[in-house]
């Protein structure tokens, strides 16, 4: 939620975007979002104070769900305002999310879309390859050129792009006005927000052809270049070696990024870091791609040589002389896994930006301007275990960097709410703390001694001097973000004289970290004092929503890329199933039963589809886990998430083995032998 609190000034200024006039004290503006909510959940009043005036319009808003108002507060309820001459200018506030991880989401969805795409118009533009190859074959013997043939196949394909541009432009235009009102998980949009910009348009509309072109033209390159290897016997060239070689100075990238995070020695956002991953990325995905026939070739010569098996021998019989089609109708599901790992990895990291590693939640409040009287209040919201007051000794001293020490009032009750890793508390005494993992404050020396400033609600000022004690108790703080640092000093609530607090100091609240009790804890702040300004160290409470916008646009692009890559399977298979049908016609009319030719057609299939998607998992998981090391987070090996990976493998082994059962039918015509 952001509330906007204003107060009238002796220069009348326009109001903001979205509103005819500022709201006067005691009036306020909330969003259409806002006032639902607030008609649901009437607790939520306390945290927008005034009475409701109107609603918030819509280009004033970022979002339908936005949660705004704009509240209007007398002068002297405004603490720490500021000045304001217009609204409407463009604001930038600080960075929620890294440049680096967004450059590396965008490069995550393109593999994830991109690829799976890229691979379904090439599988698209071999459609009916069989036939077709023969009929621009039969076009280069009666005289047509190399250079005519491939431009006949491409402008077909070409053709049958700028159609399918046109029809995805119309869907996705449809798509934005049905999903903009309904919303993903996390958020929604206006439909003018979604519209595509005149520039997206042309690059749909100009790089599908074009991507058809270079795919048409390579597609007819072995009709136009040698015609008669196109017959039904022409014999398949097998795989060259090369296709190895992407493959290998990528997994050595990876693999060093692995052994670094191993052995302790990980980068940290390096440079060479940001040109070094995405290159092995790209390496190894073309890599698995290239290899994949390769592999296949040769597990299939070893596999048929070795094998008794009547359906096994010959599926492995026709992917030793066709590793081609292996390619076409794996590649896409083998990305779809490679992609979907490394997707994983962003997630994680973005979960290590979001999340507070710690057991320990603290909110930090400033207390100046705020009464005794609300400050227990504050002490008192549901779910707080614990609390104390921070502040830093005085000195009017020339010197530049005069001697300080800072110190925490609070009971060892209410210290170990705080801080919950420390050593044996002495009640009732003061003491000064230690952390072994952090520098020790030198100007805190035992004996040394340290005046603070106090004062009572009626502006009283009273100075006590705090002498730092010999008896120290050590702490740990692994996630950085306890108020605490080596060499503070606690002293016990008995030191304040009654109605005395120390001047400038910070009432420091904890308690879990568990989004749950993080919300209840901020809601029950905002319900003390709407205005309260609180610090909450390790977690970026505004980079939350941003964090789950980006969650699900990883999310719904890998659900186009399973889409995308699915599809390319089915067209591949099928494809490749009307150019085997002269085969599987022969070996019926030789007496092969039905059930044979399927289990050949499945075993055919799913061997190389599972070589190449153990390569994925394998593969993807060193990738993520060399993105996650080169990335500087605090986790580099996620176990968790290979269940997933392999559950999602298995699936699609399991519709690439469904998808080739109806491929094969019991009706036989001897014509596609004739053909021949």
């Amino acid at each position: 939620m952001t509330r906007v609190f204003h107060a009238p000034g002796t220069t009348p200024i326009d109001p903001p975007p979205g509103l005819k006039q500022l709201p006067s004290p005691g009036e306020m503006f909330v969003s259409p979002k806002l006032h639902e909510a607030l008609k649901k959940e009437p607790g939520l009043a306390q945290l927008v104070p005034g009475r409701e005036r109107g609603l918030i319009r819509a280009h004033g808003l970022a979002h339908p769900d936005e949660l705004y108002a704009y509240i209007g507060v007398a002068r002297d309820q405004l603490k720490g305002g500021r000045p304001v001459t217009s609204y409407g200018r463009p604001y930038t506030d600080d960075e929620t999310v890294e440049p680096s991880t967004l450059d590396i989401v965008r490069f995550t969805l393109a593999g994830v879309v991109l690829l799976p795409l890229a691979v379904y118009l090439s599988v698209c533009a071999r459609l009916s390859a069989a036939s077709r190859a023969r009929r621009l074959a039969a076009l280069r013997l009666v005289g047509l050129s190399k250079k005519g043939v491939q431009r006949v196949n491409a402008a077909e394909t070409v053709a049958a792009a700028l159609l399918g541009a046109l029809v995805g432009l119309g869907s996705y235009a449809s798509a934005n006005q049905l999903i903009s009102r309904i919303g993903l998980p996390g958020f929604r949009w206006y439909p003018s927000d979604g519209s595509l910009a005149v520039s997206a348009t042309l690059v749909c509309l100009i790089g599908c052809p074009a991507l058809a072109w270079f795919a048409g033209a390579f597609g007819a390159r072995k009709a136009a270049s040698n015609p008669l290897a196109v017959r039904r016997t022409g014999v398949e060239k097998p795989p060259v070696k090369w296709g190895l070689l992407p493959l290998l100075p990528g997994l050595g990238i990876v693999t060093g990024y692995c052994v670094a995070g191993a052995t302790g020695h990980a980068p940290r956002d390096t440079p060479l870091s940001s040109i070094l991953m995405p290159l092995a990325v790209v390496l190894v995905g073309i890599g698995l791609v290239l290899s994949l026939p390769i592999l296949s070739r040769s597990l299939a010569r070893s596999v048929a040589h070795t094998s008794r098996s009547l359906p096994v021998g010959l599926a492995m019989r026709r992917n030793e002389v066709e590793p081609g089609g292996v390619l076409r109708v794996a590649t896409g599901l083998v990305l779809l896994v490679y992609a979907a790992s490394l997707a994983q990895g962003v997630l994680i990291e973005l979960d290590q930006v979001s999340k507070n590693t710690s057991p320990v939640q603290s909110y930090g409040l400033p207390l100046d301007g705020i009464t005794q009287e609300r400050q227990k209040a504050f002490e008192a919201v549901e779910g707080v275990r614990g609390h104390g007051m921070y502040a830093h000794s005085w000195s009017n001293s020339e010197v530049e960097f005069p001697p300080v020490i800072y110190a925490m009032v609070a009971t060892c009750s209410q210290l170990r709410g705080i801080v919950p890793d420390i050593g044996r508390c002495p009640e009732g005494r003061p003491f000064r703390v230690t952390n072994p993992r952090e520098t020790y404050n030198q100007d805190s020396r035992p004996g040394a001694d340290f005046p603070f400033h106090l004062r009572n609600a009626a502006g009283e000022l009273l100075v006590r001097t705090v002498r730092v004690p010999k008896e120290q108790v050590g702490f740990r703080d692994e996630a950085g973000i306890s108020p605490l640092s080596s060499g503070d000093v606690v002293v016990p609530p008995t030191f304040l004289p009654e109605g005395f607090r120390p001047e400038g100091a910070t009432l420091i609240l904890a308690g879990s970290s568990a989004p749950d009790s993080v919300r209840s804890v901020l809601d029950g702040i905002g319900g003390v004092d709407p205005t309260a300004k609180v610090d909450t160290p390790g977690v970026v409470v505004t980079a939350l929503q941003q964090i789950t916008v980006v969650k699900t646009i990883l999310a719904m692009g890998m659900i186009l890329g399973l889409v995308i890559g699915v599809a390319a399977y089915v067209v591949a298979a099928a494809d490749r199933a009307v150019e085997r049908r002269p085969q599987v016609t022969a070996l019926a009319l030789l007496g092969a039963r039905t059930r044979t030719l399927r289990a050949v057609q499945v075993v055919q299939v799913v061997v190389p589809l599972t070589v190449g998607l153990v390569l994925a998992v394998l593969a993807g998981k060193a990738a993520e886990s060399s993105y996650l090391v080169s990335g500087g987070g605090a986790i580099f090996w996620d176990a968790a998430g290979v269940p997933l990976l392999l559950a999602c493998a298995l699936g699609a082994v399991v519709i690439a083995a469904l998808g080739s059962l109806p491929l094969i039918g019991r009706r036989i015509d001897p014509e596609l032998i004739r053909r021949d």
